[in-house]
């Protein structure tokens, strides 16, 4: 090689060295504007969107539609999301008026242990000082302080593990069957000593699907809102009045100042182990639509320690882009299969039905809306015998019909949520009097006879 070559690459060699952390940066620059740009290619097209996590998952808390899911019925960690099930608990208490936001809260030697253990998010907490309902609350929810919600967990239940069973309690309440929920805060067992739940083992973790977390987010968000009062607070003082105040800062960097930042997401919890990866529940509000959406285990978080709100964001985009309201039955439509049932008594024999409402329908942009499928389910204690007993009036209601799309196989995340509308008699029918009853009887003798 000449020799000039071989020095004009050894300085490039000695410059690439020396400026590694800026390269990585740039890198790391490169590669979130390549994800931005591979979200807006993923967004013209639903069939090929995907989110860089073991699950993701979205749903509109309005109505409960699921948007997206991926792997979202597969439980998994979920390390300190878990926290959102216990301040629910604790929200909950409030309202009983069983607890106060201005109690005060004794901290055992667990407590206070746990408190300054090592590389665990927490404030420090003494036995010594006093502590209010609200102060560790919102220490649970910006800090995601797991003494905290510990010593919330024994001033309701008396001991953590009692508290479990609250919340697998709460849980089941809810229809989650399939999680395993050990301790409040979502640490691996491996730090909690002799508190461990019993019949757990000492590295055991909280696991819930990302469809449970949205379960249990949504109930949050519609029961207590307010909760997002305390989830949008970017940093906080904690305990002022003691010996160790510290300032709190919110894990969520998608909040207004961070370099996430994303118009319109107040909430609403991160969660961190080895076991879970990267998680992270996310709210945001657009055009008076809120979404909740779940990341669990964002893939690139060991390059990338805003994983989880890079793909966060794509998960939002996606949801408010992809999919609109959009009314596919009129009032007043025809039922294809159903367009008039028979009158029994009446001076008419048939009267026709069509949608007492119009029907609005959540549409992902790649849905044909002209294979609408509308199944008509009669109400059994009104149409007997396939009739409708006369007399009637216009707008009685005699069914519901159900609409849906054959694209669409995500559904609510309520199972018992349908998109329907009832199904109503379009005239009046009156009775028939009593000679053209006895006509219509031997006509039909007669009729059947020959």
């Amino acid at each position: 090689m000449p020799r000039k070559k071989r020095t004009f690459l050894l300085l490039i060699t000695s410059i690439l060295v020396s400026f590694t952390p800026l390269f990585t940066a740039v890198s790391a620059f490169a590669e979130e504007t390549a994800q931005e740009t591979t979200q807006e290619e993923t967004q013209t097209t639903s069939e090929t969107f995907s989110v860089r996590a073991a699950a993701a998952f979205s749903v509109d808390v309005e109505t409960g539609k699921i948007l997206y899911n991926q792997e979202g019925d597969t439980p998994m960690g979920i390390a300190s999301v878990t926290k959102i099930i216990s301040l629910y608990l604790v929200l909950n208490e409030i309202k009983k008026g069983n607890l106060s936001w201005e109690d005060t809260v004794p901290i055992s030697d667990y407590v206070e242990n746990l408190s300054v253990t090592p590389d665990l998010s927490n404030v420090p907490l003494h036995q010594e000082s006093t502590y209010t309902v609200r102060e560790l609350f919102e220490a649970s929810l910006i800090q995601s302080a797991n003494a905290a919600v510990a010593a919330l967990a024994e001033k309701i239940a008396g001991s953590e593990p009692e508290f479990v069973d609250l919340m697998r309690k709460q849980l089941k309440d809810w229809g989650i069957k399939d999680a395993q929920v050990i301790n409040s805060s979502g640490l691996n067992n491996a730090y909690l000593g002799e508190n461990i739940y019993e019949g757990s083992s000492p590295t055991d973790e909280n696991e819930l699907s990302a469809k449970d977390v949205a379960i249990v987010a949504r109930h949050l968000i519609i029961d207590f809102p307010e909760v997002l009062e305390v989830s949008k607070i970017t940093s906080k003082m904690f305990g002022e009045d003691t010996q160790s105040p510290v300032e709190m800062v919110n894990w969520n960097w998608m909040l207004p100042g961070f370099i996430n930042a994303k118009e319109g997401v107040d909430g609403l919890k991160t969660g961190t182990t080895d076991l879970a990866g990267a998680c992270f529940v996310g709210t945001m509000t657009k055009e008076d639509r809120r979404i909740i959406t779940v990341v669990l285990n964002a893939t690139d978080h060991a390059v990338n320690p805003a994983a989880r709100f890079d793909e966060t964001s794509k998960l939002m985009d996606y949801s408010f882009d992809q999919w609109t309201q959009k009314e596919v039955g009129k009032a007043g439509a025809a039922i294809p299969d159903l367009t008039d049932v028979a009158v029994k008594d009446g001076k008419v024999e048939r009267v026709k039905v069509s949608l007492a409402a119009p029907v609005n329908m959540w549409i992902r942009s790649d849905m044909d809306t002209s294979q609408l499928t509308i199944t008509p389910k009669l109400d059994k204690k009104l149409v007997k015998d396939n009739q409708v007993e006369a007399p009637l009036k216009e707008g009685d209601v005699i069914g519901k019909a159900e609409l849906s799309l054959a694209a669409d196989t995500l559904g609510y995340i309520d199972n018992s949520i349908k998109d329907e509308a009832d199904i109503k008699v379009d005239s009046t029918v009156e009775k028939a009097n009593i000679f053209a009853l006895a006509w219509r009887s031997v006509s039909s003798f007669f009729s059947n006879l020959f």
